[in-house]
């Protein structure tokens, strides 16, 4: 490697810049101590070969006062501690173990160069590979299965990089992306003549606009939601995490954050073409997905509202099984409100042109199903009904005697698993009042409050102390996160994902108006604590990251994984893993990943070659820490681009 020096000279010591750049700042890897200096060429010789002397030496020195701390003598030695951690000796280590490319195949320290991944065509631009339609049309329609998830064959795969649309421009901030989104982002005209008169979405230019309408709330999200706050507690912190069936473009969801509401929303895949892209451009959380065979890729008991508006879900078939589902995921004293057919059936059935036999059945269902289920009727006026789920097992002894009991002992163990028609049980109290799982507290108190999955024991191996001690850990973090990248809490990033979440730590971390995270618990995680996750008040979803995630391209602005590859080393390919992690970023989106040295040095070789500018680190507690951290910036390219994977 060599770079000229300020008198023209090369240096053939010198390291390659390179440059991390995120929103226009500039984050050079390059120490001005081995910079060429002005002068005496002898003299140069003499200053830089006396200063490498001493740079060698005090690495040596504080390896050698770093080892003696890790043996449990120097723990109380704070100020060497502190001067340890502010050593960074990686200049000189980075020499020996980077790898860089520059135009065709080179050999680095025996290692020949990783493969250039080519941009994939124009067509793929919103590639969804498990929710492709193609391969959709080839499963039953029956229940809805061929709008489920359908990964593609190992032969199927793409191994090439998702463009982005020509024109392709980094989303509004929040709030105003709310209300706008970029026409270039998702460039789909048809929602705005489907839904014209519903108010859904307006096209304006170069902008699509978003009123705040809805099929069923005509005079905005607003107004509806201040209907559902007569009823259920929403401003007190006591209903915090929603779950929107069949959301449409998100507007409820959209609304509810200002009442400091998060709604986990999901709707199939092109029902109407790019709702749920539009729902996550315009930074609202939502994934692809339909209640259909399987269950929902939710732990039981993590929502306190559900909510179908016009979901056009047949809540009164399958011998109610998706509201035995809808039950399943709902927490004890939560919501279910259900906007639309067949609530007032008798004044509406012309207009909705159903015959009102037909309507009056399907009411008929689901009150039975909902007495079953043990929820009361709270509220209906117009087309708005809300029942409430009890709160223990104590006010529906009866039920058990008239329908099916669930017999799996882990409601939790969903994923891939069909959808039964059965109830899942309460969990046990001790006293007729209890709420069945544990009582929480309004948010934002329950965000750091030890959640009753902990305290209960539920989570082995978890005490309320680890707990803590967790939180704190991840605040650390994050700070040391924040001197690399120092936009991180700018309200730069909205969408954010973390994809190996633990306890949600990183996410009640980063905690902002400005951004919501989803948390993925990988299914093969040793501990499932996405329960505990959602008793914080904060939203997840398990997934196996050797498939790919059900959402759209260019959908997280920030990436986050801990631990992720060495969980995943010999489950599957790195490479499908990263590259599904360059399809959900958006350009000049972020990554960041924590590992051992080992497997970053892995996942830095296979990036460069995937247009991301990359960065290093040690742990914040200095060089010795076997962890490291690796800092990424997708660059910006857009279809039909003939540029090439720069360097790194």
């Amino acid at each position: 490697m060599e770079r000229h020096d300020s008198m023209g000279k090369y240096n053939n010591l010198a390291i390659k810049p390179f440059n991390i750049h995120i929103n226009n700042l500039h984050y050079p890897l390059q120490d001005p101590s081995i910079m060429a200096s002005k002068g005496n060429p002898g003299d140069n010789r003499t200053r830089r070969s006396f200063s490498i002397f001493i740079v060698v030496g005090l690495c040596c020195f504080f390896y050698l006062l770093g080892a003696w701390q890790k043996s449990g003598f120097g723990k109380g030695d704070s100020i060497a501690q502190e001067v340890t951690k502010s050593a960074d000796c990686s200049v000189l280590s980075n020499l020996n173990v980077e790898t860089h490319h520059g135009n065709g195949m080179k050999k680095t320290n025996g290692l020949l160069e990783s493969k250039i991944f080519p941009p994939c065509d124009e067509r793929y631009v919103d590639y969804t590979p498990c929710h492709d339609q193609m391969r959709a049309m080839t499963f039953p329609r029956e229940n809805m299965n061929y709008r489920e998830r359908h990964c593609p064959p190992e032969n199927e795969k793409l191994y090439c990089l998702i463009p982005a649309p020509k024109g392709y421009v980094t989303p509004f901030p929040w709030p105003k992306s709310r209300d706008f989104v970029p026409f270039a982002n998702a460039p789909y005209k048809s929602l705005t003549v489907e839904k014209a008169i519903q108010n859904w979405i307006q096209y304006e230019g170069n902008v699509f606009r978003f009123p705040g309408g809805g099929t069923q709330f005509p005079h905005g999200a607003d107004a509806y939601i201040d209907q559902l706050a007569s009823v259920i507690p929403i401003s007190n912190g006591m209903v915090r995490t929603a779950l929107d069936t069949g959301c449409g473009v998100a507007s409820w969801g959209a609304y509810l954050f200002k009442r400091n509401v998060i709604a986990m929303s999901f709707a199939p895949r092109d029902s109407h073409e790019a709702q749920v892209q539009f729902a996550l451009e315009r930074g609202v959380p939502a994934i692809i997905g339909v209640l259909g065979t399987i269950k929902l890729p939710y732990p039981s008991r993590s929502f306190d509202m559900a909510h179908c508006s016009r979901c056009l879900i047949p809540w009164g078939g399958n011998s109610g099984k998706y509201m035995m589902e809808v039950d399943r995921v709902l927490r004890p004293g939560g919501y279910w409100v259900l906007s639309g057919p067949p609530i007032n059936w008798r004044v509406n059935y012309k207009s909705w042109q159903r015959p009102k036999e037909e309507l009056e059945e399907e009411q008929r269902n689901i009150e039975e199903t909902a007495k079953l289920l043990c929820w009361e009727k709270k509220y209906e006026k117009g087309e708005t009904a809300i029942w409430r789920k009890r709160v223990n097992k104590s006010y529906c002894q009866e039920r058990e005697s008239r329908v099916t009991m669930c017999k799996s002992t882990n409601p939790d163990d969903v994923w891939y698993k069909e959808m039964e028609a059965c109830v899942t049980p309460y969990p046990e109290t001790s006293n007729a009042d209890d709420v069945s799982g544990g009582e929480l507290k309004p948010f934002p108190e329950r965000l750091n409050d030890v959640p009753p999955r902990i305290t209960s024991g539920l989570v082995s191996g978890i005490t309320a102390e680890a707990f803590q001690d967790d939180n704190k850990l991840w605040q650390k973090h994050l700070n040391a996160y924040k001197r690399v990248n120092k936009i991180i809490d700018s309200g730069r990033y909205r969408n954010i994902m973390d994809m190996n979440a633990g306890l949600g730590s990183f996410a009640a971390a980063i905690d902002s108006p400005k951004s919501w995270v989803m948390n993925v618990m990988p299914t093969i995680s040793k501990k499932d604590t996405l329960g505990v996750i959602f008793e914080r008040g904060l939203i997840g979803i398990y997934h196996d990251w050797c498939e790919a995630f059900s959402t759209y391209p260019r959908t997280y602005d920030l990436i986050h994984a801990n631990g992720l590859f060495s969980l995943y080393n010999n489950k599957c390919s790195y490479e499908d893993i990263l590259l599904e992690m360059d399809r959900i970023l958006r350009p000049e989106g972020t990554v960041i990943i924590r590992d051992s040295e080992k497997e970053v040095m892995k996942v830095k070789k296979i990036v460069s070659g995937m247009r991301w500018n990359t960065k290093m680190v040690d742990h914040e507690d200095g060089p010795l820490v076997p962890e490291k951290i690796l800092f990424a910036v997708k660059q910006y390219w857009v279809a039909g681009e003939n540029n090439s994977t720069s360097d790194t």
